[in-house]
């Protein structure tokens, strides 16, 4: 009894660690911030101090919400597209070695074409409102996740895969069995990193042309000198990026636990 009763205690005390030290390093970065803007009395035009920036976050915090569920929603629409299309591609292009490397220099210059200068086309071709920032948060982040896929794929083993074709196996059997659960680390590790691009993607597209939006709530914001509420827009997309990389680590954690069971002990 007493050793389960001891595994639990340090258990809690591992997770209170985990929640703590963040938390703390936050509000010493606040106070950081803080102290530095009325140390050295910088304008709010130019850096707005920490108390200013929660101030406009809660004086204006209908205006935000309303912008934030528009961004949160073009960004995960644009992820999920990204999730499913970056998936197949990734499964595609991984499938053989000759298709990998005919096709890998193409998705690299594809990635390589800057996306503030796809933004003014994508509005060309669909006009304002939320399907340039979708598209936008589907290029901007589809990229990674083809590449970690077919990279788990195209990196089974070769003696792996003619011990399983010796026993009969057929190659979407191999693909099935073998490559595609030993390319899970590799696609959650993409999909941690897509998620903050698609954020990045949807926010560039609204400040180019959206009528709402973080991006476009940011942009008019700056235009009126109301530089608080640019830096609370800011700390509503660090949140909410913390929080979709946080529930993407536990969904990985679920899934892929055996490829990080040395990390638990």
């Amino acid at each position: 009894m007493a050793p389960a009763v001891d595994r639990r205690w340090t258990n809690w005390a591992w997770h209170a660690e985990n929640i703590a030290s963040p938390v703390l390093f936050t509000v010493g970065l606040f106070l950081i911030w803080e102290v530095a803007c009325r140390l050295f009395d910088i304008p709010e035009t130019i850096l707005p101090k920490a108390s200013s920036t929660l101030y406009a976050l809660w004086e204006f915090r209908a205006v935000i919400l309303d912008n934030t569920i528009v961004t949160l929603w073009t960004t995960l629409v644009g992820f999920a597209l990204a999730i499913i299309i970056g998936l197949l591609l990734g499964v595609a292009v991984g499938w053989h070695r000759a298709v990998y490397s005919a096709v890998y220099p193409a998705l690299i210059a594809f990635n390589s074409i800057p996306k503030v200068a796809v933004v003014p086309i994508l509005i060309l071709w669909f006009g304002l409102g939320t399907v340039p920032a979708i598209l936008t948060a589907f290029l901007i982040s589809f990229f990674p996740i083809v590449v970690n896929v077919a990279t788990g794929l195209a990196t089974v083993e070769p003696e792996l895969e003619d011990v399983l074709r010796a026993l009969g196996a057929k190659k979407l059997v191999v693909m099935t069995k073998v490559g595609i659960p030993r390319s899970l680390p590799h696609f959650f590790g993409s999909l941690k990193v897509a998620i903050t691009l698609a954020f990045i993607g949807a926010v560039v597209a609204e400040t180019a042309g959206a009528s709402r939006g973080l991006g476009k709530l940011m942009l008019d914001a700056q235009a009126a000198f109301q530089v608080p509420i640019v830096f609370a827009a800011l700390l509503v997309l660090s949140v909410l990026g913390i929080l979709l990389y946080a529930v993407t680590a536990m969904i990985e954690q679920r899934f892929t636990g055996w490829a990080h069971r040395s990390q638990n002990h």
